[in-house]
């Protein structure tokens, strides 16, 4: 390709509206135009490197036995009414009516359509196992789109769908499929962690996310070097401590507390009587799809919403009771309830199953408990694991303590079972006689997402820096200069790059040296080879990784295969 004819439209200053590094220098670099908020064109250098992403998923996603598809976007409300998951998916799914009035969505994801095509098909567990798969646009209307395509509402996704005729079967499958995954993310050549995952609106016990390690990351992992147990925050698990409970040894008493209304508040107010945090428990409201309930915690921790969503008493979609609504069912507001009292069901977080004499609110507005006791003066809660785990914490696996780093979702695989199956009637006759419903796993990658996660991944102060893999070219051939003979040893070396397998530029646009180089570090363009009057006489280009910052000499002669084995390593 030259970049003469290439489209290639940068621009020196950041857009004001980019946080994060791959948002600023992709939409400076022209891979990007935005049209609305997470609505954009991908432009000629940035979907280079989104189609590289993708024939490296497809090859995979082939050499594993997979089988390509392709799915409507737009789908009949119907099959979402089937799985259950027209209310339940909530307001990403953009639904509309056609000129008929019927009801559609612009799907986020193919599990429905999937699975009718396969009831439509498969009617044996003789015909299984097998996976269906795609590279498709996939569109959620994001409440706050932001970070440019890292969370933008219309995306390009791959997709693939397992069918097995029993548990054992799905699990093969999922294997099958991680092991692909983790192929993926190594050819592609980004730092990454499988982690445990919630399995969310889409679905299943069982699903692992790929992060993309990134500061920048809004995913939190917890990880723990010693046995490699890694999950996400919203699954990592905090175990119930090892130590039993000592019997109360403080009488229950009330004390006034006007204007208190945090922990911080409490601890301050009870100076040198403040219990440590483990004896400190604070209370909130939650609630979900099976009602309110009060949740405890001590008071240096963090409530995980995603855990109390499983809980029977709050239910799915948990979140916080607005402080204006605490009163009418509590008694009291924020800051001054706890489980003496509390008229609510109460769920403890495993933290505080060792827990006495600790100080707590009183349900009453201005009041607090010390010396309170479960037993005693409150009933035993149910316990459970209901916090954030943090760095620090013993790992879940018991092989030593859990550390924390931020990473960026370009991948999720869930085990389904017959979540779908079931609800849709996908049914398969069995070995032993009788139907039973498919076991299904689904599969998501994020293509463009990708691209983006390895720009926050690789960057400087000059630019991108991609891998190889993913590049938009994976070498520059400069050309300094205007002379016919340096010309021609430009046109000569482009064409012995090409004629190598290296996907190669030639920048024939005549501009500058520290202008055009310094685009092509914008770019992320992994090798450069100058070539100029002053190489030429010494037989000579000059070679320059992006990443290094000094240069080299490549015998002229030998520079496409100098930059081929440099490719190689």
């Amino acid at each position: 390709m030259r970049a003469s004819g290439f489209f290639i439209h940068s621009t020196k200053e950041p857009p004001a509206e980019a946080e994060l590094a791959s948002h600023r220098l992709m939409l400076r670099a022209g891979f990007i135009r935005k049209h609305a908020g997470g609505i954009y064109s991908w432009l000629p250098a940035g979907w280079r490197a989104a189609r590289k992403v993708a024939a490296i998923v497809r090859e995979e996603m082939d050499a594993a036995g997979c089988a390509e598809v392709y799915m409507p976007a737009a789908q009949p409300a119907g099959l979402w009414e089937e799985s259950g998951r027209w209310g339940e998916y909530g307001a990403e799914l953009l639904r509309f009516a056609d000129r008929r009035g019927r009801e559609f969505c612009l799907a986020p994801t193919h599990e429905e359509a999937v699975t009718d095509i396969v009831r439509a098909h498969v009617s044996s567990y003789r015909q299984m196992p097998f996976n269906l798969y795609q590279i498709q646009t996939k569109f959620r209307d994001e409440i706050r789109p932001r970070f440019g395509v890292m969370r933008a509402r219309e995306f390009l996704m791959k997709d693939a769908y397992s069918f097995d005729a029993d548990e054992d079967g799905m699990r093969r499958s999922y294997e099958t499929m991680r092991r692909a995954y983790c192929r993926i993310f190594d050819r592609i050549g980004l730092r990454y962690r499988m982690v445990e995952a919630d399995s969310g609106a889409i679905g299943g016990n069982i699903s692992h996310e790929f992060m993309v390690l990134a500061d920048s990351g809004e995913e939190v992992i917890l990880y723990c070097e010693k046995s490699g147990y890694a999950a996400n925050r919203e699954r990592a698990a905090c175990p119930p401590p090892q130590e039993k409970r000592p019997p109360p040894g403080e009488p229950l008493c009330k004390v006034a507390t006007p204007g208190i209304k945090t922990i911080e508040q409490l601890a301050a107010f009870l100076g040198e009587n403040a219990p440590p945090p483990s004896r400190n428990v604070k209370t909130m409201l939650v609630r979900g799809g099976a009602g309110v309930a009060a949740v405890l915690l001590q008071g240096g921790h963090t409530l995980n919403l995603v855990k109390a969503s499983r809980r029977p008493e709050i239910g799915a979609g948990a979140e916080l009771l607005p402080p204006e609504e605490a009163k009418k069912h509590a008694g009291a507001g924020f800051g001054s309830l706890g489980p003496v009292n509390m008229p609510l069901p109460v769920v403890a977080d495993f933290g505080l199953a060792a827990a006495a004499d600790f100080v707590c609110g009183a349900c009453e507005d201005g009041f607090h408990y010390t010396g309170a006791n479960f037993g005693r003066d409150c009933p035993e809660p149910q316990f459970a694991d209901m916090r954030d785990a943090a760095a620090g914490d013993p790992s879940p696996d018991g092989a030593g303590e859990l550390s924390e780093c931020r990473g960026i979702e370009v991948g999720h695989i869930f085990q389904l079972g017959g979540k779908y199956s079931e609800s849709m009637g996908a049914l398969a006759d069995a070995p032993e006689g009788g139907a039973r419903p498919i076991m299904m796993g689904c599969y998501g990658i994020g293509i463009t997402r990708i691209v983006a996660a390895a720009v926050e991944q690789g960057h400087d102060s000059r630019g991108i820096i991609f891998p190889d893999a993913v590049a938009p070219f994976e070498a520059a051939v400069a050309v300094i200069g205007g002379g016919e003979k340096v010309v021609a040893a430009a046109e000569k070396l482009y064409a012995e790059l090409r004629a190598a397998g290296v996907d190669a530029l030639l920048d024939d646009r005549g501009m500058r040296p520290g202008v055009m180089f310094a685009e092509l570090d914008l770019l992320g363009i992994p090798h450069r080879l100058v070539v100029g009057a002053r190489g030429l006489e010494n037989g000579a280009a000059e070679y320059k990784h992006r990443a290094a910052d000094k240069t080299e000499t490549a015998p002229l002669a030998a520079a496409a295969e100098f930059v081929r084995n440099k490719i190689r390593r």
